[in-house]
């Protein structure tokens, strides 16, 4: 029979964080407190709306952010920005609706005023009752390291910058000279590998993080031996940093436990909700664009030769070739092997197309391209065939960007990384805003993406 370390059904997802749950439920719960409350105050009963009001708020909040350990004004400023997208959103609902006489504004007024700065300071009170307590002897969590190498270090770096959330590191152990150790970890070495149990017992240490390399496995297998006998968690923190990691979660598989380092953000319920959303949005916008778009047609054809419709063959999810629609703003419709970059005043872009592609009302037919599941609307910007093929091999990760659907707006254009990319530099600000977007995708994300390319389409003059 294997011993219970061997046993794969003994490895654990490991759990979200106290504070992680609590922080999941502040938001939408004030939100909901706050309005019944703010009802309450003007005499207005509970009835079906308000019922509704405080589905959508949850629907938009949750999860909420965890802004325990952020800084009172960076907090302050998302929290803001996040009830400034949800109340557009709400607006933008209750007038498709026709639902605003139904509520008292009053109550609405209260809510939207009172509620983020209740927000605000329930994670500056909890914020300053957690630094608190993790300053005390008791609740404070003693480790070690093991391993003084460059891994290790980063380690220690990050105990350094969450020194608030109760950890103190006590120093290294390492079998190397100190010729073959970090500087910064030279000083504090504690001993060797061989000395890691007696310490940890004697010393009433809480956590030991091993950051030996996998060439060390002997030696790891002979430490976690020795380890387990004390009541100290263990911690193996693989060498991945050279790795971009795309939503790195542990999973299993048939009782096999598999580390994912790059996974899509769309699996499970979130596919379905980022779907749902991509289906509703497009869909209302197609219904008021129409007659806009019926108009740009016409006036392209008729502006210079050639269809309205530019189709273009670029890469969509998993890399599989997708056709692209785009009012056409060019007189050449580039889509071989080689494809040129508009520039600015470039002599290909027609006057209508230049106003067009200004406004981003070239876009406009990708919202169909939404509509047969090709594209999203937020997500990395697709680029043409012939520029995959080219950047894939110049570009770390470039292809990671694959694993959505291309968008029709992106984390990476409302960070100002929109129109030509003409140097390499430029195109690898983009890609990382796109890998940054993976790792962080949620719903209110996308909504605040979409708010600010709205901003961007009638204040940025950067595009051509």
């Amino acid at each position: 029979m294997p011993e219970p370390q061997d046993d794969p059904k003994t490895f654990h997802r490991i759990p979200d964080s106290v504070t992680g749950s609590v922080a999941a439920l502040i938001e939408p719960g004030l939100a909901v407190l706050t309005l019944l409350a703010c009802c309450a105050w003007v005499g207005e009963p509970i009835d079906r709306p308000e019922i509704v009001l405080c589905v959508l708020a949850v629907t938009l909040l949750f999860p909420g952010h965890n802004h325990f350990w952020e800084r009172p004004l960076n907090a302050a400023v998302q929290i803001g920005a996040n009830w400034v997208t949800l109340l557009a959103i709400l607006a933008l609902v209750g007038f498709a609706t026709h639902s605003f006489g139904l509520f008292d504004w009053n109550a609405l007024l209260a809510w939207a005023l009172i509620c983020p700065a209740l927000v605000w300071c329930s994670f500056f009170g909890g914020r300053s009752w957690l630094r608190r307590r993790a300053a005390q002897a008791p609740h404070r969590r003693r480790a070690v390291i093991v391993g003084a190498g460059t891994l290790g270090v980063k380690v220690a770096a990050s105990f350094l910058a969450r020194g608030s959330q109760g950890h103190e590191l006590l120093g290294y152990f390492d079998d190397r000279e100190d010729g073959r150790v970090a500087d910064s970890a030279r000083t504090q070495r504690l001993g060797r590998l061989a000395d890691v149990a007696a310490f940890v017992r004697e010393q009433g240490v809480h956590e030991v993080y091993i950051t030996l390399p996998l060439g060390s496995q002997p030696r790891i297998i002979g430490l976690l031996e020795a380890v387990q006998g004390t009541t100290a968690s263990i911690y193996f923190v693989p060498d991945v940093f050279g790795i971009s990691i795309i939503q790195g979660r542990l999973r299993d598989m048939n009782g096999l436990p598999v580390v994912g380092l790059c996974e899509s953000p769309f699996t499970g319920t979130n596919l379905l909700v980022k779907r749902a959303s991509d289906l509703v949005l497009a869909s209302l916008i197609l219904l008021l664009v129409w007659p806009f778009m019926l108009i740009i047609a016409i006036a392209v054809r008729l502006g210079s030769p050639g269809p309205a419709i530019f189709r273009q063959r670029r890469n969509g999810l998993d890399g599989e070739e997708i056709v692209v629609y785009k009012f056409r703003s060019m007189t050449t419709q580039d889509n071989g092997e080689v494809v040129h970059q508009a520039t600015r005043d470039d002599p290909r872009v027609t006057p209508l197309g230049a106003f067009l592609r200004r406004t981003s009302l070239d876009e406009l037919p990708q919202f169909v391209n939404v509509l047969q599941g090709r594209m999203s609307i937020v997500g990395p910007r697709p680029h043409a065939v012939a520029h995959n093929a080219q950047y894939r091999e110049l570009i770390k990760a470039y292809m990671v960007r694959h694993k959505v659907r291309p968008g029709i707006t992106g984390w990476a254009q409302v960070n100002g990384h929109r129109g030509e990319t003409d140097t390499l530099e430029k195109m690898q600000a983009r890609v990382e805003y796109d890998l940054e977007y993976l790792r962080n995708w949620s719903l209110l994300l996308d909504l605040q993406i979409v708010a600010r390319t709205i901003k961007l389409v009638f204040f940025d003059r950067k595009a051509y």
